[in-house]
């Protein structure tokens, strides 16, 4: 097959390039040292604009955190968040009154709707050891006729996100792993339904977020998209020297391909890992600013006037970046006050 199932190619940079019905795309990874007994890092801060620090200094950053690295409360309006958290730990509460502690594999999608404020902070329990951190933050847009949708919270635990394990004809390994999109011709391995008003909730949409693990050496075959005007990107972020549709790829970057061809991945001499996004345009004006997206600037106007009108429901915790304590043990409590601990199985 030719190189021209290769559509675009563009480097990885922060946030990560995306395609329609896609928004936003970042790949946090930090490398935190052991924590202090306030679960910040036990190191010095110093060098870095606290509320602001994106720097990667010591290959970490406190983000908009004072104290704990991550995210206090901030609002959304008009798109949903999909945060899949490959290591560490995440402490999520919002103006629903939902909270959780997830983690290690776990999925949280959230959809915004007509407005929600939510902290995202990264707590750091161990005091003997370091504290790595990875996720991915992925915004998902939703059309105009369900920009004003209810907010919904949603947690999918690791157990619950498919994985798929194969091998190629030499014995290589290649992992799959599914949070929305069926892998054609794994039917038992179907990930969980995408919250009601999502855009991957539409059966014609073909929204896909996959990740894919090469062992060394190893080739695989894609299969083409199911819908006539699908768009596939995939982000090469981890490993070097794997050849997509004959094209050597030694870099990071996002590559969009054809996704109504065949993608062969053969992989070179190092573990390679990509994150794949897929899904139908939503083909409608995009109007950004800040944490929300809308079709219009009138529509953004009203975004601003309803947040400082009520913060979208208001904000039920003392701190703008509450953290759950020292049990590292996840959970999710939801807005009708059910509790789940994915450890036991238990919903209270």
């Amino acid at each position: 097959m030719s190189t021209s199932t290769i559509l675009n190619i563009q480097p990885l940079g922060f946030p990560w390039p995306t395609i329609d019905p896609f928004l936003f795309c970042a790949w946090h990874h930090d490398a935190y040292p052991k924590a202090n007994v306030q679960m910040g890092p036990a190191a010095s801060l110093a060098g870095r604009q606290i509320g602001q620090d994106f720097s990667r200094k010591d290959g970490w950053s406190m983000y908009h955190g004072e104290v704990v690295p991550g995210f206090p409360a901030h609002p959304h309006r008009g798109f949903e968040t999909v945060t899949l958290v490959r290591r560490g730990l995440i402490d999520h509460s919002d103006s629903l009154g939902a909270s959780a502690r997830f983690g290690e594999g776990d999925v949280q999608w959230l959809t915004a709707g007509r407005g929600i404020t939510h902290a995202e902070m990264f707590p750091l329990l161990h005091t003997d050891r370091d504290n790595p951190v990875e996720l991915f933050q992925i915004w998902l847009n939703l059309p105009m006729a369900r920009k004003m949708v209810p907010p919904y919270f949603t947690m999918f635990w690791e157990p619950q996100v498919p994985r798929v394990d194969l091998q190629d004809a030499a014995g290589h390994d290649i992992t799959l792993r599914l949070v929305a999109g069926a892998l054609p011709g794994q039917p038992a391995q179907k990930p969980p339904s995408p919250p009601p008003h999502s855009w991957a909730a539409q059966h014609d949409t073909d929204v896909a977020i996959w990740t894919l693990r090469l062992e060394p050496h190893a080739r695989y075959t894609l299969p083409p998209a199911l819908g006539p005007s699908t768009r596939r990107m995939l982000y090469v972020f981890s490993g070097q020297g794997i050849t997509i549709d004959g094209h050597a790829q030694n870099d990071k970057a996002a590559i969009e391909v054809n996704a109504h061809h065949a993608v062969s991945l053969m992989n070179g001499p190092e573990t390679t890992e990509i994150l794949l996004l897929q899904g139908r345009p939503i083909n409608e004006p995009v109007f950004q600013y800040g944490p929300f997206v809308m079709n219009t600037r009138a529509e953004i106007q009203q975004a601003f006037a309803d947040y400082q009108k009520d913060q979208f429901g208001g904000w039920p915790w003392r701190q703008s970046g509450p953290v759950h304590g020292v049990d590292p043990l996840r959970f999710a409590r939801h807005p009708d006050g059910r509790v789940e601990h994915p450890e036991t199985d238990a919903v209270v």
